[in-house]
């Protein structure tokens, strides 16, 4: 296809502008250097081994946190009902493959996605040995779903989402878009719009499947266990009477903002405390010097061991860890979704929204407007104009206990539609791997 010859004849030179800023990220959230050959199919004699053995494997590429945790769920669907099924998992980041190998059950082997240029796909392809390739969310790369296609093996991509400005992207390139999205076996989709979406692309409807989301599939969900982050917030000086506002995945500024929205509001809740979660962990130094200009007082969690001390209470507990926002949002008051205010698109609010939390955000949620229109209709959620209108909103909340019982119930109905995405999901690569 003319489109992947210039794909192919740029890329090497792509690669080559893009590779300093990669590096330095790499550098940033450390692991440099790990595995890093996996990057271009080459693995070492022992991974080969553990790959060589047994039958043809699923291979469920995820790229970084967020889709991992929908690739542990598949997994954990996938081993209920075929045990003995081999699964190869891959990843892009490094905290993605630390989640994963952390996490996975015991005989999933863990990989580096390799780049997606001809020889590194050939030789992960003539590795990993796949009977099924399942994409999370995203990334439908040309050279992998070409090689897939060459040689027979089916591609699905799951828990597929297309925010309209993704869409108005790819409709504008839609002759070129839609024969690669139509190397897909299977997408299967969150929501009833985005069926809609997807055909505007040119998909072939009878490759489209409604499933529901799988981060909102709560038949099997079990909370995290609490213990361990109690015991983090008690190490902190922080009770479990203590108010605390978590802000996930937040983005440059908007820390300062709900510090000052905190300090605002301890005249009536004076040991409200700030828990933020910035997106970009390798911000925390920066952010903690923000924070202390600005006359609050931070504690980081990775200063936070097992064998230190009590500390004094923060005003700020910065979450510099990561891998564990899914397990802090249960343990908050109310949550305030990142990216909403200073930046577009938003973050993902699921992960809160399973946890029952009273959840708010900015008017920025350009990315997840399905989603977020469902929160909004179901009371699940809360959406505000500025910072003025969430400290109202805060107080509000913080004030009066049983808003906080109306948006679980609200929770609750939203959450409804989706339970069973994922075995429903699983079904659907059943009758692929056959």
């Amino acid at each position: 296809m003319i489109v992947q010859f210039f794909y192919n004849l740029l890329f090497p030179f792509v690669l080559l502008l893009l590779l300093p800023n990669f590096l330095l990220r790499m550098m940033r959230r450390g692991q440099y250097g790990h595995k890093f050959g996996q990057r271009f199919g080459v693995y070492s004699e022992r991974v080969r081994s553990r790959l060589a053995a047994g039958c043809r494997r699923i291979w469920i590429h995820a790229v970084s946190v967020g889709e991992i945790r929908i690739a542990l769920k598949l997994l954990a669907e996938i081993r209920r009902t075929d045990p003995a099924q081999p699964v190869a998992l891959s990843t892009t980041t490094s905290t993605g493959y630390a989640l994963a190998t952390k996490e996975v059950p015991e005989g999933v082997e863990v990989l580096y996605f390799p780049l997606d240029f001809p020889p590194f796909i050939r030789a992960a392809m003539r590795a990993i040995r796949p009977a099924l390739i399942v994409l999370v969310e995203g990334e439908v790369w040309p050279n992998l779903t070409w090689a897939a296609r060459c040689r027979g093996v089916p591609v699905a991509l799951v828990n597929a989402r297309l925010s309209p400005r993704s869409e108005r992207r790819f409709r504008a390139f839609r002759r070129l878009a839609a024969p690669i999205f139509n190397r897909l076996s299977a997408i299967a989709v969150q929501e009833r719009a985005d069926l809609a979406r997807w055909k505007s692309l040119g998909v072939t409807p009878g490759r489209l499947h409604l499933t529901g989301s799988i981060k909102f599939d709560y038949a099997r969900h079990r909370d995290p266990d609490p213990g361990p982050l109690r015991e983090v917030l008690q190490r902190a000086g922080l009770g479990p009477e203590t108010p605390l506002l978590l802000a996930g995945s937040t983005h440059p500024g908007e820390e300062k903002i709900l510090w000052d929205i905190v300090r605002e509001l301890r005249t009536d809740h004076p040991t409200l405390t700030l828990l933020a979660a910035p997106r970009h962990v390798e911000r925390s130094r920066e952010l903690t010097v923000e924070l202390e200009r600005a006359g609050a007082r931070v504690l980081r969690r990775s200063g936070l061991t097992e064998s230190g001390p009590p500390r004094d209470r923060p005003d700020v507990l910065l979450l510099d860890t990561t891998g564990e926002l899914h397990a802090w949002y249960p343990l908050a008051t109310v949550v305030f979704i990142g990216k909403s205010f200073l930046a577009t698109g938003g973050q993902n609010p699921v992960e809160a929204v399973v946890a029952h939390r009273p959840v708010l955000f900015g008017p920025h949620m350009e990315n997840f407007g399905a989603i977020v229109a469902e929160l909004l209709r179901h009371g699940a959620a809360a959406q505000v104009p500025d910072p003025g209108a969430l400290a109202r909103e805060l107080r509000r909340i913080l004030q009066d206990p049983a808003v906080a019982g109306r948006f679980a119930e609200g929770s609750a109905h939203a959450l409804a539609p989706h339970s069973g995405a994922t075995t429903r999901t699983v079904e659907i690569l059943k009758t692929l791997a056959t």
